[in-house]
């Protein structure tokens, strides 16, 4: 079997969206420090997979438009055993605004877009 290690996303700021992470997804820090050849990487998740946050601190380069851009990252999912509600509270209170509420079965979700615009969908199977 083969699995996700770990996914490495750009960012503004690496330890703002580690924290707002640790907090809406109860996620831990797992490594600070300098990039391998420049800036800064902050490394985030479980002890079976992290998202690694890097950023070059420097200017932004223009946003380009993540569903019409090939090889682009449009999306991150995560999929929860917690209480969908109780985790969309969470995505709201860190101010956030929860979107694209969808019901299929047993399967739920919703979707927001975090402080880089970056779509991130939060998952549940629950009855």
């Amino acid at each position: 079997m083969i699995r996700l290690d770990h996914a490495n996303i750009t960012v503004d700021d690496p330890d703002a969206t580690a924290d707002w992470l640790c907090n809406v997804f109860g996620w831990q820090v797992l490594w600070r420090g300098s990039g391998i050849e420049v800036g800064r990487t902050v490394h985030v998740g479980t002890d079976d997979s992290y998202i690694a946050l890097f950023t070059f601190g420097g200017p932004n380069a223009p946003r380009p438009a993540r569903y019409r851009t090939q090889g682009m990252l449009n999306q991150l999912s995560v999929l929860t055993e917690e209480d969908i509600g109780a985790v969309e509270a969470r995505v709201a209170n860190a101010g956030f605004e929860p979107i694209n509420h969808r019901e299929a079965g047993a399967r739920r979700r919703f979707c927001f877009l975090d402080h880089d615009g970056i779509e991130w969908e939060v998952a549940a199977r629950q009855g």
